[in-house]
């Protein structure tokens, strides 16, 4: 009866307990004033933390892209007249996409890969409708890197195009996508269709490099840029073949 009687009492000692124990204090304006802070903050030093979009994309394509050179002689001149390219790796044998202006008539082609290996090459695939060129080349690097490959943006969104613009290598400008489904007349004498057009800064250099979204995905394969001038300098419109057009016209892979 004792036990009984004292764990009858260490009970309602619990009962009471609980009922007069004080609850959580109620939330002051302060108190949420605070958390919100707090949560602000740490999103900023999260976002701070991150690399911008146009660094992220940079170091995306960065192992994929190649420099593209190509040596023609000119009979007229009794000269051999040079060209710097730009171009990116689409598979894993090391083919590479480029514009065929660059490397059309070409006595030698040389590419040169992101870690510094040079190989000769020579084209395995092109469609001049398109100014598309696919090269191999006879030497690879220690890693191969194919670019990853992805459906335009839509008119407004950020792009990236990155190439050699006057022999400056390795370059990025950022701009968005102007228009879709463009028509120009390039100087190859062919009428090019169904291109992005962009205001990303290219100049001669830029030919064959990649048009990158904020992923860093290839969205398209630099060929043209607008001047109404006729000189080789930027005035504010670009042009890329969309790289669903440029791969399967090449007879490379699609995305």
């Amino acid at each position: 009866m004792l036990v009984c009687a004292a764990a009858t009492i260490v009970v309602l000692a619990l009962v009471v307990w609980w009922i007069a124990a004080p609850g959580p204090a109620p939330l002051t304006r302060a108190d949420v004033d605070q958390a919100v802070q707090h949560g602000i903050e740490a999103q900023q030093k999260a976002e701070q933390a991150a690399p911008e979009n146009a660094t992220a994309a940079y170091q995306s394509i960065g192992p994929s892209l190649v420099t593209v050179t190509s040596q023609r002689p000119d009979v007229a001149a009794g000269a051999t007249e040079s060209r710097l390219g730009s171009g990116v790796v689409i598979n894993a044998r090391g083919a590479v996409l480029t514009a065929l202006h660059v490397v059309n008539g070409a006595a030698q082609i040389q590419v040169e890969f992101a870690d510094g290996t040079k190989a000769v090459a020579t084209i395995a695939g092109s469609e001049a409708a398109n100014d598309i060129a696919v090269l191999a080349v006879d030497r690879l690097p220690q890693v191969v890197v194919p670019a990853v490959m992805a459906v335009p943006p839509p008119v407004g969104a950020t792009v990236f195009a990155v190439g050699n613009p006057l022999g400056l290598r390795g370059s990025l400008s950022a701009g968005v996508v102007s228009a879709t489904n463009r028509s120009i007349d390039a100087d190859t004498g062919h009428a090019l269709s169904g291109l992005i057009q962009f205001d990303a800064a290219v100049n001669p250099g830029n030919s064959g490099g990649p048009l990158l979204n904020r992923a860093g995905q290839v969205v398209g394969i630099v060929t043209a840029l607008a001047n109404p001038a006729k000189q080789d300098f930027f005035v504010g419109i670009g042009f890329a073949v969309p790289i669903a057009t440029a791969g399967g016209a090449a007879g490379g892979p699609q995305y």
